[in-house]
């Protein structure tokens, strides 16, 4: 399984933020802004976070792809 962050990013988008203002709102450090863009791992805190400091859920910035599914979440044909 595979952890996507999209649904953030298109967030952020939406609220005409940019990745420094995440930082600066939810005191994260750059790094851990750009583990989110490259789809690394980061803690539940940061996640929880992120989700208090948008005033969003955890399934607005958060999208579990599984095994064998592209990241759009569709199956993969065979």
């Amino acid at each position: 399984m595979a952890v996507s962050y999209k649904r953030l990013f298109k967030l952020l988008i939406d609220r005409d933020m940019k990745k420094k203002d995440l930082c600066r709102i939810a005191n994260i450090s750059p790094a851990t802004a750009a583990k989110l863009s490259s789809g690394d791992n980061v803690t539940v805190e940061v996640l929880e976070r992120i989700c208090l400091s948008l005033h969003c859920n955890i399934e607005d910035i958060v999208e579990i792809i599984p095994d064998g599914c592209p990241e759009n979440g569709t199956p993969n044909q065979i």
